[in-house]
């Protein structure tokens, strides 16, 4: 039996409407595919372009320390009171023979006992200011006016109160790496988004939840920036620390090398610092980009 137009028609129209249903359901599918391959993407081209740029850090250090060579060799500087950075090479493989590794772990040790006791006590001050008026009020004029004391004006107290153990070396370099800390968690809570604590306090979070799952991951970029600044600190306050009758470390080194009049030691010491403290901060930073991820900012866009 013949079929009459109108069903044909009606029969052409049923199709077209299912294909198109079949092409709108399918681009959101293929949009929100794309979107997740870019998600998915960025973090290996950030990775790829950091380690692109990563030579260029090298351009600058090589060129000192060729420049150093040739002005040592040539005349320019005199090699007793600048030594090129060959005899420092053959300085330190002198230094590993006479039990070098010994004083870069006595250092490390101090260096990491003290900075953790000064981030723990930095954190646990920070968010007890940043998020109490009272507290504030309490804690921050006595902190800002300690923070002013220098480092070497601590070392005869600490003398006088423990003696000459580790426990005064590592007293002064949790000082040193506290202040750093504090204030950049501080600085970090009183720049978190009061909208944000507005919505977690609609959500009846209480002041322990509020800060453990709002303020502090909206501080962590700040939190960061004084972890690092406290560890480049935690190094310098190294040095003040083991001038507290120490017998080994890099600090002794540089004592020893001022007493002895050999600036090859004292340049190979502050080499040792520079190397160190370059290579914890890096792995500071590992983590940071790790922890900061979901950052959206300037730090985080691909090159």
């Amino acid at each position: 039996m013949p079929r009459s137009p109108s069903a044909s028609l009606t029969s052409y129209s049923d199709k077209r409407l299912v294909s198109a249903s079949a092409v709108t359901t399918s681009r959101p599918r293929t949009v929100q595919a794309a979107n997740e391959q870019v998600v998915t993407d960025q973090p290996i081209k950030r990775s790829k372009s950091r380690l692109s740029l990563g030579w260029l850090g090298w351009i600058l250090p090589i060129a000192l320390l060729g420049f150093a060579e040739v002005a040592a060799h040539v005349g320019w500087v005199q090699a007793r009171l600048l030594p090129p950075p060959s005899e420092i090479a053959q300085t330190l493989s002198v230094l590993v023979d006479q039990g070098l590794f010994g004083h870069i772990a006595a250092s490390s040790t101090r260096v990491l006992s003290g900075y953790a006791i000064g981030a723990i006590l930095a954190v646990g001050f920070g968010l007890l200011v940043g998020l109490s008026r009272h507290a504030e009020a309490f804690f921050e004029p006595t902190f800002q006016a300690l923070r002013a004391i220098p480092s070497l004006a601590w070392v005869p107290l600490l003398l006088l109160w423990f003696g000459i153990d580790e426990t005064p070396k590592i007293t002064l370099i949790a000082i040193g790496a506290f202040f750093p800390i504090y204030l950049g968690l501080v600085s970090g809570i009183r720049n978190v988004d009061r909208k944000l604590i507005e919505l977690g306090e609609m959500y009846g979070l209480s002041s322990l939840t509020l800060a453990r799952r709002i303020v502090l991951p909206a501080a962590l970029p700040s939190l960061f920036t004084g972890l690092r600044n406290g560890l480049s600190l935690a190094w310098m306050f190294l040095v003040a620390a083991e001038l507290i009758a120490a017998t080994r470390g890099i600090g002794y080194l540089l004592t020893d090398g001022r007493e002895t009049s050999r600036p090859d030691v004292v340049l190979a010491a502050i080499l040792l610092l520079a190397i160190l403290g370059k290579l914890t901060d890096s792995l500071l930073k590992w983590l940071e980009v790790r922890k900061l991820a979901w950052s959206d900012s300037l730090a985080t866009r691909s090159v």
